[in-house]
């Protein structure tokens, strides 16, 4: 009786699963993580779940939670987000969390060297970036260039935080681009009037007008109807991949491991898809 009920519970979990994103449910095996993940997905039962996530996830998590729970009846997410590093500073003080996802590879990397993570990195999702100006872009910004233009407040983020590693590559990169002048990279620091806790500070800013430009993700951009963008030359654009990492003493490892293989399969990328984010890059 137990083995029948425990059989009739999958089944039922696989059809509100093929409900939740419109297709029938399949009879494969739950989508497993990259060789990086370091364990192997297993059942478990439905858990609360603590994620910390990056500040540029903030808007798909919201519909990760809903779609997950829908599918997954029993589980709870309960989201934090702010820049990478703040939360990878929160873990290192011990902080009580299950899933760590960031905007890098890095800042989950620092948890595995310092053995504070269960298992390895697992890629799933990359980004590119783009400018972003205030509706009606007041100071007239026509193309990356324009950023070093005098008077051009540009918002940035903290040193530490991810976007803003990204953003200095992508300037590094414009510098080397025709009609960019060798200065671009000074030009453009010389500009910075105002550096925000993380990346969605940063659109929230020039959202207000409260600046004239900001070099954002991609997907950031498409949170808010208050900001236009600029294209950024495909040849210097900078792709931010995103891992995640499960948190060693997590009261519930194995059902933090389904969460984050099911982000990193089929399920979680046509998410990740819709809000403008691209497949993870597999290295």
């Amino acid at each position: 009786m137990k083995s029948r009920s425990l059989a009739a519970f999958a089944l039922l979990t696989l059809a509100i699963a093929g409900c939740s994103n419109g297709s029938a449910p399949s009879a494969s095996a739950p989508p497993s993580t990259s060789a990086r993940a370091g364990s192997p997905v297993v059942s478990a039962p439905p858990a609360n779940i603590t994620i910390y996530g990056a500040a540029s996830l903030s808007a798909v998590l919201a519909k990760v939670k809903t779609l997950y729970q829908a599918s997954n009846p029993g589980a709870v997410l309960t989201i934090s987000t702010d820049s990478s590093s703040a939360l990878e500073i929160k873990i290192e003080q011990g902080a009580p969390v299950d899933v760590f996802l960031s905007a890098d590879t890095a800042n989950p990397q620092k948890l595995i060297d310092k053995d504070l993570a269960d298992g390895g990195l697992v890629t799933f999702a990359d980004n590119l970036l783009t400018v972003i100006v205030p509706a009606g872009n007041p100071a007239g910004i026509k193309t990356p260039a324009d950023l070093t233009n005098k008077g051009v407040k540009v918002i940035a983020a903290g040193d530490t935080v991810p976007i803003t590693k990204y953003a200095n590559q992508l300037v590094a990169n414009l510098t080397k681009q025709p009609g960019y002048p060798t200065d671009f990279a000074a030009r453009y620091t010389a500009n910075i009037v105002s550096k925000q806790d993380n990346v969605s500070a940063v659109v929230a800013q020039i959202s207000l007008g409260e600046g004239d430009a900001a070099i954002v993700y991609v997907t950031d951009a498409r949170t808010t109807t208050k900001v236009g963008t600029i294209d950024v030359p495909a040849a210097a654009n900078v792709p931010a991949t995103y891992a995640g990492v499960i948190v060693k003493g997590t009261p519930n490892p194995d059902a933090a491991r389904i969460f984050l293989a099911w982000l990193a399969g089929p399920e979680g990328q046509a998410i990740l898809a819709s809000a403008g984010f691209l497949s993870a890059s597999r290295q």
